[in-house]
């Protein structure tokens, strides 16, 4: 197998304090797949010489494509161009192109140009430059025995236009590399132990060349497989192959046979049947609604949400009896039954779903922290399933809107 193997370096003290989550190296790892270029490490380093350097000694033994991202700003702490200028034995020179873009931008925006900037348009003078019309920082290409090495900036809408116009376009050219293909299979409602021995005898027939992967998450299990070969055409035919033999044999627990967001594939369904929903959240606090909306066309099938976080709210909005409230208790099932009728008949949708749980400790409740009931209703039945989670506050809401999904995805599918 011709393997091309390459690394990713991500650069920032932000990265390591945890204030700033590495997006980049995700996004780049699916386009290097997407034409056959292994990901086989991501390193994250501090704004340090020192630690810089070290990272391009030990990481250029272990692949031919180092791939870095961040530290090249105009500021003191970005010390990425410099770095590599001294790494690679070049020294700084102003490139006219980039220079005459970031005064345009200064110009653009009215504002001073300052000679911090200048430095925008400074690169060391042994790399090709790759021109960046998103922002004022130039990706840079160097090349050191045999290796190459790409800097690009932090930004992501920046990085990904380069990579995009200029790194993948070139390594495309520069290597001739096997295929990789992908093919994912998502399930809900058993867990990995149970799946595995389903789908053993499928798993020892596996070819060598295609491999099994088992990803769990609250809920669900995704069964990811991923051919290497060097004939793509041939291989994703394969893949698929097998890719349909395990959504067969996995048919009543299967949610999706294509790697999308729960909040996609409930779109996806609600869209299919041409049938519409509503929400009435409390504990998700229209957590919900906002995964809802991040799908493109949600306007066809979700018509809104109640956020009824206080008791009056789910009293005057929903008009939802107090009475039963005190009696059953706000976090109850009855209460998160009579949420979900609500919000089907207040936002004029096919379908309800209610959510009410309490996330983190609080004495005024008799529930336990981490509780919360779910509902779900149309005009004929309504469903409700009660939860307990044990983690803080946000992993706690976080769960509730996964399950409250997948509750959504079985009723309209008739599962439950």
């Amino acid at each position: 197998m011709n393997n091309v193997r390459a690394i990713l370096i991500t650069i920032g003290d932000e990265l390591l304090i945890g204030q700033t989550i590495d997006t980049n190296s995700a996004w780049m790892a699916q386009q290097l797949n997407a034409i056959g270029i292994e990901v086989v490490r991501r390193v994250a380093v501090a704004d340090q010489k020192e630690a810089i350097i070290a990272a391009l000694d030990e990481e250029s033994s272990k692949a031919s494509i180092i791939l870095m991202t961040g530290g090249l700003g105009p500021t003191s702490d970005d010390i990425t161009k410099p770095v590599l200028c001294d790494y690679f034995g070049g020294k700084m020179v102003v490139n006219e192109r980039v220079l005459e873009h970031v005064k345009a931008i200064f110009s653009r925006r009215n504002r001073p140009f300052l000679e911090s900037n200048m430095k925008q348009a400074e690169v060391p003078d042994v790399c090709d430059v790759m021109f960046n019309s998103m922002g004022t920082a130039p990706g840079m290409w160097f090349e050191k025995d045999g290796k190459i090495y790409v800097s690009m900036p932090g930004v992501p809408f920046e990085m990904e236009y380069i990579m995009t116009e200029e790194v993948l376009p070139r390594l495309s050219t520069r290597f001739v590399s096997d295929a990789i293909v992908h093919r994912t299979l998502i399930t809900a409602g058993e867990g990995e132990s149970f799946i595995a021995e389903k789908i053993k005898d499928f798993e020892a027939a596996l070819p060598a060349y295609i491999r099994l992967a088992y990803l769990p998450s609250p809920g669900s299990v995704k069964l990811r497989l991923t051919g290497r070969g060097a004939d793509g055409e041939k291989l994703s035919v394969e893949v698929e192959a097998w890719h349909q033999k395990f959504a067969e044999r996995l048919y009543d627990i299967t949610i999706a046979t294509e790697d999308l967001p729960i909040e996609a594939i409930v779109g996806a369904a609600f869209a299919g049947k041409n049938k519409t929903v509503g929400l009435a959240e409390s504990c998700t606090g229209g957590y919900i609604a906002h995964k809802f909306t991040q799908v493109p066309g949600s306007s066809n099938y979700f018509q809104g949400s109640v956020v009824c976080y206080s008791v009056d709210v789910k009293v005057s909005l929903l008009g939802i009896a107090r009475e039963l409230i005190d009696d059953a208790g706000v976090v109850s099932e009855p209460v998160a039954e009579e949420m979900a009728k609500r919000a089907r008949t207040v936002l004029n949708a096919d379908y309800g779903l209610g959510v009410t749980g309490l996330l983190s400790p609080d004495d005024s409740y008799t529930v336990s922290p981490g509780t919360v009931c779910i509902a779900v209703a149309n005009k004929d039945k309504v469903v409700s399933k009660t939860f307990q989670f044990y983690y803080d506050r946000i992993r706690n809401k976080e769960l509730a809107v996964q399950y409250g999904f997948l509750l959504l995805w079985k009723f309209l599918n008739e599962r439950i």
